[in-house]
Order: structure tokens, then sequence, then C-alpha cells
């Protein structure tokens, strides 16, 4: 079990999608994403595999991503954050959002 202190530890973010663009010669289908988290994080990259959207169904969506882990290298790329997700039937990624209006770089609590 993780206490709470622990769990204050993890920085999850309210973030924008503002560019998508697959990743070639990844083993999987993998998408690049450049997420907008506001004035004061700045725009971060994710690697995501995410089939279940297209790029414009990507482009201008609210995400919560994982922004203080430290990055992790995807093939030749970089990943700064970690976008958040939940598997489908599949096992494939569905993205959380917020039901409702918020400020790009809101944190989770």
């Amino acid at each position: 079990m993780a206490t709470f202190e622990e769990f204050q530890k993890i920085d999850i973010r309210i973030g924008k999608i503002v560019d998508v663009e697959l990743l070639q010669g990844a083993k999987y289908t993998t998408h690049k994403l450049t997420i907008d988290f506001g004035k004061e994080m700045g725009m971060k990259v994710s690697c995501a595999r995410l089939i279940n959207y297209s790029i414009n169904q990507l482009i201008g969506r609210i995400v919560l991503a994982i922004v203080n882990l430290p990055p992790r290298q995807i093939g030749k790329h970089t990943s700064e954050v970690l976008t958040l997700g939940v598997p489908d039937k599949d096992g494939e990624c569905i993205l959380i959002q917020p039901d409702k209006d918020v400020q790009l770089g809101s944190r989770l609590y």
C-alpha cells in the first residue's frame, strides 16, 4: 500500500495536446504528442500508443499526465511526461480527461 505522502509526490497535471505525429520505424504504432501544460510548465513531449484515436481526435484534446517522472527513451525519441489512460476491452489505451473545463497546468489532488 502507498501512503498518502507517497501519492502526493506524484505530480499529475492537465495538459492540451497541440501537435501529434506518428513515429516512423517504431516497433508499435506510437504517437509523439506535444502537450501544452500552461505558462508555468510550457510544452512537454509524450510518446504513447493511441490506436483508438485519429490524429484529428487527439489535437486539442485535454489529457492528464504525470510530469515529474524521469524522461524515458522510446526508440529514438524521449518521452518527458507519462500521459494517463486506462485499457479498453482489447487492452488499448483510452485517455483520461476531466468532464469540465479546467486551467492548463492544474494539478490533480
